[in-house]
């Protein structure tokens, strides 16, 4: 397991956890210092991480980090890589039309084409006739409401699972070469992705203005990032993993701090 270490406002590492315990016990980290890994909700003093660690250590007073390490350095640059509306909308295109086959045969299998149909013949056979012309599109949405609702459910879990997957993004915003962090640039917990796709329901009852916020809100955030504590950084998440991997020295595992 790999521990990021949080210090002023500043995070270092990742470090291996077996690294991190020695410094503890030796005093090169204080209890009070933060940190969070992998599947981790939020930053945690080390002391609640590590308590039986902490009771070995000495009472050195632990140095300040050295702000030489590159993987950190890389990694604040890619916080600030944020995708933009046009790119982050070409997306979305491409997710729709991944959703559009398994939508289609659901809809198909369900009754909706045949529904549609109905409602045709009805409209034309009422022709003038408001009042039987509202009954025909009640019965339509009547009819094609169970299959929406499997669409809509289907849509959902594709979003939520691909976005916390360890790929952090949809086969689309792959496609893009982007993807979803939470605001520390980590990836997000599963909840925490079945909790953004329906605020995207806000975003877009608002006339779509939920979304062109993307366009200039200061960290490229949609209203339902804001609403779910999201960012949509450039970069694919495991490219972003073999750069950090290779830019570290190796001095970079070690604790100079």
């Amino acid at each position: 397991m790999e521990i990021w270490i949080g210090r002023n406002g500043e995070r270092h590492g990742p470090y291996k956890e077996a690294d991190v315990r020695q410094w503890l016990r030796s005093g090169q980290v204080a209890g009070d210092d933060l940190g969070w890994y992998d599947g981790l909700a939020d930053w945690q003093p080390l002391a609640s991480l590590f308590p039986d660690e902490l009771n070995q250590a000495t009472s050195a007073t632990p140095p300040p980090f050295s702000a030489a390490p590159l993987p950190e350095q890389a990694t604040t640059v890619a916080l600030e890589d944020y995708a933009g509306f046009w790119k982050r909308f070409a997306a979305y295109i491409v997710d729709s039309l991944v959703l559009y086959i398994p939508n289609k045969l659901i809809m198909t299998a369900m009754g909706a084409e045949a529904a549609q149909e109905q409602l045709s013949n009805a409209i034309q056979g009422a022709t003038g006739n408001a009042e039987a012309i509202l009954h025909a599109y009640s019965q339509f949405y009547g009819a094609i409401g169970p299959a929406s609702l499997v669409t809509f459910v289907v849509a959902w879990l594709y979003f939520a699972l691909c976005e916390s997957s360890s790929w952090q993004a949809t086969l689309g915003k792959m496609a893009l070469s982007i993807r979803v962090t939470d605001l520390h640039g980590a990836r997000i917990s599963l909840p925490r992705a079945l909790g953004r796709y329906p605020a995207k329901m806000l975003s877009a009852i608002i006339l779509f203005f939920g979304f062109m916020m993307a366009g200039w809100t200061q960290r490229k955030q949609a209203l339902h990032d804001m609403i779910a504590g999201t960012l949509v950084l450039n970069g694919r998440a495991a490219a972003q993993r073999s750069d950090r991997h290779r830019d570290q020295s190796p001095s970079g595992s070690r604790f100079d701090a």
